[in-house]
């Protein structure tokens, strides 16, 4: 029976010790969470405030930046990524959009969104309100992926096939 009681009395006494690091770890923890609060009042203090859309540099013009899409119209389906033949992209784009219509700008702004990787890049790298017209745009866009063109085939090409 006494050792029976010893036991009782051993647990009892890790029982409060337990009590007693349970309390000491809720008061860390709690103090971790303040920490980490201020550190992130801090950090949202520090960030600068996002930049409004239409304050950011854009290769277009502000008569073509203000002007708005058309509810009404989809998107062209066709995508440029800075590898493929930029007249039979614009090919694509024209067929497109001759279903949709819209002004020059509403052009602008969908060849715009047609524009993948590398091609993006060039777009986004282009001078701030540079592109005033969707004839400029289309010139700009030819000229910078000229090496892409297809090759014309001439008739002596045909000489060459040969039959398996």
């Amino acid at each position: 029976m006494r050792a029976l009681q010893a036991e009782v009395a051993a647990s009892r006494v890790e029982i409060s010790a337990s009590r007693a690091d349970n309390a000491e770890l809720r008061r860390a923890n709690e103090e971790l969470r303040r920490d980490l609060q201020q550190v992130e009042e801090r950090a949202a203090d520090e960030r600068a405030p996002p930049v409004p859309l239409r304050s950011r540099l854009m290769p277009f013009s502000q008569a073509i930046m203000d002007t708005a899409l058309p509810t009404t119209s989809l998107g062209p389906k066709v995508s440029f990524t800075g590898v493929e033949d930029p007249k039979a992209h614009l090919t694509a784009f024209h067929t497109q959009m001759m279903l949709t219509g819209g002004s020059d700008a509403v052009y602008c702004k969908l060849l715009m969104s047609t524009l993948a990787s590398a091609a993006l890049e060039w777009f986004i790298s282009l001078p701030d309100g540079h592109i005033t017209t969707f004839d400029l745009f289309a010139t700009l866009f030819r000229e910078q992926y000229l090496v892409n063109k297809a090759p014309t085939q001439f008739s002596y090409d045909v000489y060459d096939i040969k039959p398996y």
